[in-house]
């Protein structure tokens, strides 16, 4: 479920949308496995990174199959829709929506005819070109709509893939080494043709895509996790600037641009899960190293530790065991309210956080809190919780939150609020804690953050902290989630098919 300022209550008050995950990708290439299965138990390792919308396409060598839907992987897939989808390279997708509109038409993997056969392409991540490439796609088909799709999508995913089935006189492989350098932004990307899987990570490797083997053959996924899940050996990441191709000889790697790392600093605050490793370092850990700097740098007199569950848990864990102040569970979690399509009534909204997180009144009743999150976005979310927690008995309510104060909007695949929704925007932290009713608010600093990390601060994209953007933005009518659905300059939308 989406976490962090918005983990709480978004199901509830969309209006209360925080930072919303990126999307998770899979694939496998393993004649003689079953695929289809393969795929899906990796997606539900990755089900925290896209909530919306579930697929897999999957190849048995002559043509490619997909099925795709909305909802939760569990709720769009059973056991005779994965038996029925029969092959040896399967690709998924489990989808937030950071371009385009959370409908069926935008739901991945995207396919595509080509003139040697299809594509199927799932995308983690968020193009700042697509303006660009559009008028690309248009001037490669000369406005033949047929010669791209019959489906009508508003996402990069959909421009991608269109412009790799555009190259008539080319392999889909051969075409991929015309599109990818010509993209800009973060990409992560699974795609297949018939007999071949292929994956490729954008110059900067701003979002993770990892590299697996199977006894009989190959994964590729955005987290280890679900290299863990199917039973798959971890081999490497793939690197930035990095395209690979696996078929029945093997994989074959090239670069389409030189590596420039600067890998998303908020994989590991809150996106990854915390069994995942990225550049070598267990999120688990980083997570908790960030706990222990907050309890050097913010120390509070206090009676217990207890984190927001569950991406609070490793930094309050950290937290308690640096500070010497006992680590205990204060809040419970209902870990089966999932996103739903179902409208809140007045009253359920009125409860807020209450159907997400109840307190353990015999816990906290009485105790100085020290309160563990990992972001603060709006602050709504915090608010509701430190006045639920003195209304079970807290004494005190000391907040600590393991990231910097999110002043910036991400452009390459996280969909937080808009910079004027920001809280800490407008407000100073003393400013914030008074906003939310605690009685001390501390943020972990940058420097902190990075270093928690172990990663060169050079190698990490921190834009959403300190508004340095790693790849150039253009112009904001030119960006933006709508940007294929909205008319561009007093024109027509960008729509890939007209």
């Amino acid at each position: 479920m989406p976490r962090g300022d918005g983990l709480l209550t978004h199901e509830l008050d969309p209006s209360d949308a925080g930072p919303q995950d990126a999307c998770g990708v899979f694939g496998v290439w393993a004649p003689g496995e079953e695929v289809a299965k393969l795929t899906y138990f990796g997606l539900y390792a990755l089900q925290h990174r896209g909530q919306e919308s579930a697929g897999i396409a999957v190849s048995n060598g002559r043509q490619i199959l997909v099925y795709k839907d909305m909802g939760l992987v569990s709720q769009v897939f059973d056991e005779a829709t994965l038996e029925s989808l029969q092959g040896q390279i399967a690709i998924g997708h489990a989808r937030y929506s950071t371009t385009g509109a959370s409908v069926w038409q935008n739901a991945q993997p995207t396919f595509r005819p080509t003139a040697q056969g299809s594509v199927a392409l799932g995308h983690n991540g968020n193009l700042t070109n697509t303006h660009e490439l559009v008028q690309l796609l248009r001037e490669r088909t000369k406005g033949d709509a047929k010669s791209v799709s019959a489906e009508t999508a508003t996402t990069d995913t959909s421009v991608m893939a269109s412009l790799l089935a555009s190259y008539r006189d080319r392999s889909v492989e051969d075409a991929a080494l015309e599109v990818l350098p010509q993209l800009r932004g973060a990409f992560s990307l699974v795609f297949m043709d018939e007999t071949t899987l292929y994956g490729a990570r954008d110059p900067q490797g701003i979002r993770p895509l990892v590299l697996g083997r199977l006894e009989r053959g190959w994964v590729i996924a955005s987290e280890t996790a679900a290299l863990d899940i199917v039973g798959a050996s971890y081999i490497r990441e793939i690197e930035p600037g990095e395209f690979v191709a696996i078929d029945e000889n093997g994989l074959r790697s090239s670069r389409f641009a030189d590596a420039a790392p600067k890998g998303c600093i908020f994989e590991y605050v809150y996106l990854a899960r915390p069994d995942t490793t990225i550049n070598d370092q267990r999120v688990f850990s980083v997570r908790e190293r960030i706990g222990r700097r907050l309890a050097n740098t913010a120390p509070v007199e206090a009676d217990l530790v207890i984190p927001v569950p569950e991406s609070g848990t490793p930094a309050a864990i950290g937290y308690a065991e640096e500070s010497g102040i006992p680590f205990g569970h204060g809040l419970v979690k209902n870990s089966y309210v999932g996103r739903t399509f179902i409208q809140p009534s007045q009253t359920i909204r009125q409860l807020g956080i209450r159907l997400k997180l109840n307190p353990l009144r015999d816990v906290i009743a009485g105790k100085r809190l020290v309160v563990v999150d990992d972001s603060i976005v709006r602050g709504n979310t915090q608010r509701a919780l430190v006045r639920m927690l003195r209304e079970f008995g807290a004494a005190e309510v000391h907040v600590r939150i393991s990231s910097p104060p999110v002043k910036w909007p991400c452009f390459y695949g996280i969909d937080f609020a808009s910079r004027a929704e920001l809280v800490a925007n407008g407000l100073t932290v003393d400013e914030i804690c008074r906003s939310i009713g605690a009685d001390s608010l501390s943020y972990v600093s940058l420097d902190d953050l990075i270093a928690a990390t172990n990663v060169p601060a050079d190698n990490l994209c921190r834009a959403c902290f300190d508004g340095v953007y790693p790849i150039d933005l253009p112009d904001d009518d030119l960006i933006g989630k709508h940007l294929l659905e909205l008319p561009a300059n007093g024109t027509e939308p960008l729509k890939v098919i007209q």
